[in-house]
């Protein structure tokens, strides 16, 4: 008996589709209801004629017969009833509009519709649409109904698009979800007052506080994928008067797959409040310059480095050779571009840039087509005591790649700069200023198009503050600021290395690009922010010290100098930066001297060579001197020049 019982569980599949059986089940019970109910209508719920009475049980069986298999052939039991919806009852109608038409043409075949009433099949339509389409509505709202009344978190909802709809039904359709929807807040006057779900519309968001404590709500959830970071802004600091928690759905750029639900939420990060609009490139030109070429990028397990391998891996190099001196670093890129990008033929090298044979080696064995060099060191107050290891790897280790690439016909060179090199008060910026003047050089004596891309802070970066504030955070602080008035420029990462991409092949030779870096922040603000998105309040749980400026500091950051004339390109976020030019017997010169006195670990002979290029350049935040002899350079002049030679 069993045995048989088993058999036939798996033919007819009732382990596996108990529900779509019983819903089949329920709909063969409403046929029969239906049809005899119309009779009875049709009689003004009077007696209904023995005769007609005895038609109708007469032809049920061919009804039920055809009306079953048509609703079972338009898939209405491939839905769930929990989840019943418009697309279902329109389904509902067309499967009961084809089971009447069909069983009224058998019914008039076999009988001549003989004691059966024409107006019968208009009523059993109607009733079969009341009974099919009402009991799965029925159902839901009695399930629906149950939600509301469930435990979870009172979750008041900013945004009533649609975004805030689809977070709103997908806590309600979930029994396990941690949040109960209370109601949504809109600054469009055209939707306050109306419902979703049966949850009202109130605003506008200035009311947040107000409206939360009305609703008893517990947290905020800001589903506004497509806001401004400048609006998100304005919401979280509303949300934070009314001491609530909150959480928000990511842009809609972030959303996996696209879909809205709960599990998307997620914390506010600075990212939010800091970030900018979306960065519009030329992919085509950018594809063209890169896609089915060698690429080799220096310093690729570092936070931009790394950044730089996974896009340009999306774009198809023929070969992507990576170059870092940090071990940990250059295995996890690779195992992350291994697992990520399975055809990609990669090739990482455990090297020093400053290594002048290793550099050699590489270049002539893979010829690279472009060079990204974004290998340097970058942290201020430790290089202030470290210039010759600052001038050994940032000035000697960019002399080496740059000639080994023009050397081995490198098309394009790709220089990462930093603001800091701008009036530079450290050695540091000046390290990477004398690096700019180095590509600039080498730009009019090879046929290789060197490239200068020049950009502020980082979120998120090794050694940025945002790492260490979280840090100082999560021990209970306190939060370090050096001063109260010192600002920064602020970018994504990902926004850094495709505005990179794209300078790569707008430059035609010998230009310093400028990144638009939006306004500065200051850092105070920015140690406040992460301090509320912890959950904390600034000074009360939290304190913030502030401890001087570092030697090497700037109070503020200038992305260029004020001798350099911005010029606008084809794209609206880089700008060209028309900088002085130094003669190549300058260049040579003060090469020598910083030799000398590194090879002599004479730290004061190379600020003097310093000085020889970058006059500019002062210490411990003196005035910066004036640029003596500078001379401001057409660079069609110096593109002329270098067709020339």
């Amino acid at each position: 008996m069993n045995d048989i019982r088993k058999q036939t569980d798996r033919f007819f599949g009732w382990g596996r589709n108990r529900r779509r059986w019983l819903a089949f089940a329920h709909d063969l019970v409403v046929i029969p209801l239906a049809w005899l109910g119309a009779y009875w209508v049709r009689f003004n719920l009077e007696v209904v004629p023995s005769d007609l009475w005895q038609s109708a049980f007469t032809v049920l069986p061919v009804v039920l017969l055809v009306q079953g298999s048509t609703f079972w052939y338009f898939g209405l039991y491939r839905g769930i009833w929990r989840f019943a919806s418009i697309p279902d009852l329109v389904r509902i109608l067309k499967a009961v509009t084809v089971s009447v038409i069909v069983s009224a043409s058998v019914i008039f075949l076999w009988t001549r519709l003989e004691g059966v009433p024409r107006s019968v099949f208009a009523l059993d339509a109607v009733l079969l649409l009341l009974m099919l389409g009402g009991s799965r509505m029925f159902y839901r709202w009695h399930k629906d109904r149950h939600l509301y009344l469930r435990e979870g978190s009172r979750a008041l909802i900013v945004g009533a698009g649609q975004a805030g709809e689809l977070l709103a039904r997908d806590m309600l359709r979930h029994p396990d979800s941690p949040y109960q929807p209370v109601g949504f807040v809109d600054d469009d006057a055209g939707k306050r007052g109306m419902e979703m779900h049966g949850l009202r519309v109130h605003g506008p968001c200035e009311r947040i506080p107000d409206i939360a404590r009305e609703l008893d709500a517990e947290l905020i959830l800001i589903a506004m994928p497509a806001a401004s970071s400048k609006e998100v802004r304005r919401i979280v600091e509303i949300c934070e008067q009314a001491s609530l928690p909150f959480r928000i759905l990511p842009a809609m750029k972030d959303l996996v797959s696209g879909q809205v639900s709960v599990k998307q939420l997620r914390d506010v990060r600075i990212e939010d409040l800091l970030g900018r609009e979306k960065v519009l490139l030329d992919w085509e030109a950018i594809h063209r310059g890169l896609t089915g070429h060698t690429v080799m990028i220096t310093g690729g397990g570092g936070s931009i480095g790394s950044e730089l391998c996974r896009q340009v891996a999306r774009l198809g190099p023929s070969r992507l050779v990576i170059l870092d001196s940090s071990e940990y670093n250059l295995y996890r890129v690779d195992l992350e571009l291994r697992r990520d990008f399975p055809p990609l033929d990669l090739l990482v090298c455990l090297a020093d840039v400053s290594d002048a044979d290793e550099v050699d080696r590489l270049m002539r064995s893979h010829r690279p087509s472009v060079v990204f060099h974004a290998a340097a060191y970058k942290h201020v107050p430790l290089l202030e005591h470290q210039a010759r290891a600052a001038v050994i790897n940032n000035v000697f280790g960019t002399r080496i790649v740059a000639e080994k690439a023009a050397a081995y016909g490198c098309e394009t060179f790709v220089l990462i700069s930093t603001d800091k090199a701008v009036n530079p008060a450290n050695v540091m910026g000046t390290s990477k200023r004398v690096a700019e003047i180095y590509c600039q050089d080498l730009d009019t004596r090879t046929k290789t198009r060197f490239v200068t891309v020049r950009f502020g802070n980082v979120l998120g970066s090794a050694g940025s503050v945002v790492p260490l504030f979280q840090e100082q955070i999560a021990k209970g602080g306190p939060v370090t600021v050096t001063h109260p008035d010192i600002t920064r420029y602020f970018m994504t990462i990902p926004e850094a290395c495709q505005l990179i991409l794209q300078a790569s092949v707008i430059g035609e030779g010998g230009e310093i690009f400028v990144l638009e870096m939006g306004e500065p922040v200051k850092i105070a603000y920015l140690a406040e922010q992460l301090i509320r998105l912890s959950g904390h309040k600034p000074g009360d749980d939290i304190e913030i010290v502030y401890t001087g400026l570092r030697p090497g500091e700037k109070l503020y950051e200038e992305l260029f100098h004020d001798a350099e004339q911005l010029t606008e390109t084809r794209h609206p976020k880089i700008r060209l930066a028309r900088s002085r030019t130094v003669a190549s017997e300058s260049v040579e010169r003060a090469m020598k001297a910083f030799q000398g006195a590194v090879e002599s670990a004479d730290e004061a002979g190379i600020l003097a060579a310093f000085n020889l290029l970058v006059p500019e350049y002062s210490r411990n935040n003196e005035e910066p001197a004036a640029p003596a002899g500078a001379t401001i350079y057409s660079l069609n002049d110096a593109r002329n020049a270098k067709r020339d030679s």
